[in-house]
């Protein structure tokens, strides 16, 4: 097995050293191709840190590329799953699938973007799989996967502005919580937002 994957990788790896060398339109390629099918060695979320700490005065430029190249990647696969129906789901186990249609029938878009904020190992490609499958909303679903993206390359772009090449270790030990953080403030909202509304409905009924 691995025999057969190590060319693989290795020209996986070749591909991101040669994508980096285009710059903006390298790290729109990268988001493209990992957000589809290809999971590239050097990930956009390495090349959006390692290109904002070169040029900082370009890094809202990269943040742009990034989120653009990544929402392209993942409308693809949703249209491709939506097209290919439950046989794109048929790698994922049955427990895994069940759970995620579950949270995006009863989250909405908020699944969805929570998704797209935690960084791996978590499942974020099934949710994009699921979306497609199951036919959700795509102007929610693309609005959540912009929004999430948007913010983690901002969140990225700066910290690499501000700390250079500290932003990666910085990422690596914060980025988890900070994300965990941020989905707590989320749900916490949906939370609020749907027993404020759960009270007027029963003062209106009264």
């Amino acid at each position: 097995m691995k025999s057969f994957l190590a060319p693989i990788t290795k020209a996986l790896t070749r591909l991101s050293e040669y994508l980096i060398t285009f710059g903006a339109f390298g790290l729109f390629a990268v988001a493209l191709l990992d957000s589809t099918f290809v999971p590239l060695p050097s990930s956009a979320d390495a090349l959006m840190v390692l290109l904002s700490t070169t040029y900082p005065s370009w890094m809202l430029l990269y943040a742009f590329m990034a989120t653009s190249g990544s929402a392209l990647g993942c409308l693809i696969l949703y249209l491709v799953s939506r097209r290919a129906g439950s046989r794109a789901l048929n790698r994922f186990s049955e427990a895994k699938q069940r759970r995620v249609k579950t949270l995006i029938e009863r989250y909405d878009m908020i699944a969805v973007l929570v998704a797209t904020l935690l960084p791996p190992p978590f499942p974020f490609k099934l949710f994009v799989v699921t979306a497609g499958v199951f036919r959700f909303s795509l102007v929610r679903f693309m609005l959540a996967i912009i929004a999430g993206r948007a913010f983690r390359f901002l969140l990225e772009g700066y910290l690499a502005v501000r700390y250079g090449t500290a932003a990666k270790e910085i990422l690596a030990k914060y980025y988890p919580w900070i994300a965990l953080g941020l989905v707590a403030g989320i749900l916490l909202f949906v939370f609020v937002k749907r027993w404020t509304k759960r009270g007027t409905e029963t003062v209106e009924q009264t």
